[in-house]
C-alpha cells in the first residue's frame, strides 16, 4: 500500500471503478477482501488509513462458525475456517463509518453457485444484498462470486439483483471500458510475494514473466 500510494496509485472502491471507468487516472487500482475476515479491521484498516487508501470487502452474510472450503472440495474441511475470527456487523458498521470501505455481497453462505439450482442461486445472490442494505443502511453493487466459481445463469442473476460490478479469481488486468463489469479479472497478492514479483503483477497482471 505504502509502495502504491508513493508511486502516485489511485485508490477505488469496485463500485468507483465502475462509474468513473471513463474517467479514471492511468494509475487507478482497487483493493479487495473476501469473506469478511476480522483481520480486515484489526490489521488492514489502519494501514488504509495511513494512506488514506480505499477497499472493498465481500462479506459473507453467514459467516461465524462456519467452513466452507469443502464446498468447492469436500477433502478441504479441515475446520481452520470456522476457527478464524470473522467481522461482527458492529465492526463492519466501524469501517464504513471511516469513509474508505465498500461493502459488496459475497453470497449468503459462500457455497458453489454452479452446483445450486436457480432458486437457491437467487437466495445466495439477491438476499445477500437485500440484508446487506437494510443491515448496514447502504445500497450493495458489487458482488464477489464464491470461490471464483460460476456459469452463465450466476451472471445474470447477480445483473438481474442490481449489481453493477462482480468480481472472479481469474488472474489479470481488465480495460474497463471493454470489458464485461459482471466478470472482472483481479490480481491476488500474498505474503509469498516479494516486491519484485508485486510490481510484476500490477504492472501485467502476473507474478513472473511466464506466470
Amino acid at each position: 500500500i505504502a509502495y502504491l500510494h508513493i508511486n502516485g496509485w489511485t485508490f477505488f472502491s469496485m463500485n468507483e471503478l465502475i462509474e468513473k471507468k471513463n474517467n479514471l487516472p492511468l494509475k487507478s487500482v482497487a483493493i479487495t477482501f473476501d469473506d469478511g475476515y476480522e483481520d480486515n479491521i484489526t490489521n488492514a484498516l489502519p494501514i488504509l488509513k495511513k494512506y488514506n487508501a480505499k477497499a472493498t470487502i465481500y462479506l459473507v452474510i453467514d459467516r461465524h462458525d462456519r467452513e466452507w472450503s469443502s464446498k468447492r472440495k469436500k477433502k478441504n474441511d479441515s475446520g481452520e475456517l470456522k476457527k478464524e475470527p470473522k467481522l461482527t456487523d458492529n465492526q463492519v458498521i466501524e469501517l464504513l463509518d471511516s469513509g474508505l470501505i465498500e461493502i459488496g455481497s459475497h453470497t449468503m453462505t459462500h457455497d458453489n453457485l454452479p452446483t445450486l439450482d436457480k432458486k437457491q442461486k437467487e437466495f445466495e445472490i439477491i438476499e445477500s444484498k437485500n440484508i446487506i442494505e437494510k443491515s448496514f443502511n447502504i445500497e450493495c453493487k458489487s458482488f464477489c462470486y464464491p470461490f471464483g466459481l460460476y456459469n452463465e445463469e450466476d451472471s445474470f442473476i447477480v445483473k438481474k439483483a442490481g449489481y453493477t460490478n462482480a468480481t472472479t479469481t481469474q488472474k489479470g488486468i481488465d480495460n474497463l471500458k471493454d470489458s464485461n463489469p459482471l466478470e472482472l479479472k483481479r490480481i491476488t497478492v500474498s505474503g509469498k510475494d516479494n516486491m519484485l514479483s508485486f510490481r510484476l503483477k500490477i504492472k501485467r497482471g502476473l507474478r513472473g514473466l511466464k506466470k
